[in-house]
């Protein structure tokens, strides 16, 4: 198996670059990449106006987006509504006046206090009374605009403007509490707004199909030989259900009030193996993952893949070398495996027990 170190990919992998992004920083998302990935595999795979990208791990749509900027056509799928949810709004096709339109009217909604505000404990500690109030007031007048695309829209700021409001802090895997002043709701949503609007105004998006919807990689709803080629990250594999991370969307605007997403993508096995249990789950969910994109992907598709190493009290375990084991066992070429950045892995916090790497499988379907 070949690994080669590649520098460039370090900050690539990561989903920093795109906090300057227009619509790509619509929503932070820490277990994403960048534009600059896939623009990295686009050119280097030489996709066009005629060719098919999948993703089969959406998440906030990366890939999409950056194919739609590319005139590439593509497809994506995740478990996630909230991603999903995400992915749809920064990929659509606007009618700008309506949309300015909306956001105007938007603008002038005069805040009427709720009857109710929600009585989980959860959203009482991270939302003060007054943004509660405000959320849920936003909520319900987004809930009647007819339009899907502008309610979505409209729902995607709010949803970015709660967490702005919130005393919630996203901290690796975990959420923590940070009592500090916090703008009020409405100033953050009206900004928000507008400032979406005003990317859209500026981005030159390109009117090719762009479809995602909720779906699991494993049983991808396309036809066999159907796919030219696959820019993708699947969960890491981990010991966290870092979906956990994002429980206050879901309460709030998905009626969830925990996601019941894991880090894996979700089997449960009986023969464990020399693994932790959810390795040994994991793997057995790649599997079929690999089977998958293996079925729908055409002969020489290129695939680009994303995966971290997975730390445990053990020692790390080497998922792209794994991966790429299990690819080639069901077909596909290892081309080779490009090592983008390496992490030490700990236990107790303080003692290494092993360097987890972060790297790109490239794969072909000979």
């Amino acid at each position: 198996m070949r690994l080669k170190k590649e520098e460039s990919l370090k900050d690539l992998v990561t989903f920093k670059p795109n906090k300057l992004e227009p619509i790509h920083n619509w929503y932070w998302y820490k277990e994403g990449y960048s534009k600059g990935f896939v623009e990295v595999f686009l050119k280097r795979f030489k996709a066009n106006s005629n060719s098919l990208v999948l993703d089969p791990f959406a998440g906030v749509g990366t890939t999409s987006l950056t194919c739609k900027e590319y005139g590439v056509p593509s497809v994506a799928f995740d478990v996630s509504p909230l991603t999903v949810l995400v992915s749809k709004v920064k990929t659509r096709d606007y009618d700008i006046e309506k949309l300015q339109e909306a956001v105007k009217e938007a603008g002038k909604w005069k805040f009427v206090k709720p009857d109710k505000i929600p009585k989980d404990k959860w959203l009482k500690r991270i939302f003060s009374k007054y943004a509660l109030e405000d959320i849920v007031f936003y909520r319900a007048k987004i809930a009647e605009v007819k339009d899907e695309k502008i309610r979505d829209f409209l729902a995607l700021a709010l949803i970015d403007s709660a967490m702005k409001s919130s005393f919630a802090y996203k901290d690796g895997a975990f959420v923590r509490i940070v009592k500090k002043g916090v703008p009020p709701v409405k100033k953050v949503f009206k900004y928000k707004i507008h400032r979406m609007l005003k990317d859209l105004k500026k981005a030159e998006l390109n009117p090719v199909p762009t479809k995602v919807e909720v779906g699991d990689a494993r049983d991808i709803e396309l036809e066999d030989e159907s796919v030219d080629f696959v820019i993708t990250s699947p969960p890491y594999l981990n010991k966290i259900e870092y979906t956990k991370i994002y429980k206050t969307e879901y309460a709030l605007f998905f009626n969830q009030p925990e996601t019941k997403l894991r880090a894996f993508v979700g089997s449960r096995v009986e023969d464990f193996g020399d693994m932790p249990p959810i390795a040994e789950a994991y793997f057995k969910d790649m599997t079929l993952v690999m089977k998958e994109l293996y079925r729908v992907c055409k002969k020489d598709a290129k695939l680009a893949i994303v995966i971290g190493g997975g730390c445990f009290p053990e020692g790390v375990i080497e998922v792209d070398t794994k991966l790429a084991n299990i690819a080639q066992d069901i077909g596909f070429k290892v081309d080779r495996i490009l090592v983008a950045r390496e992490n030490w892995c700990t236990k107790k916090r303080v003692i290494k027990i092993g360097k987890m790497r972060e790297s790109v499988v490239l794969l072909k379907k000979s």
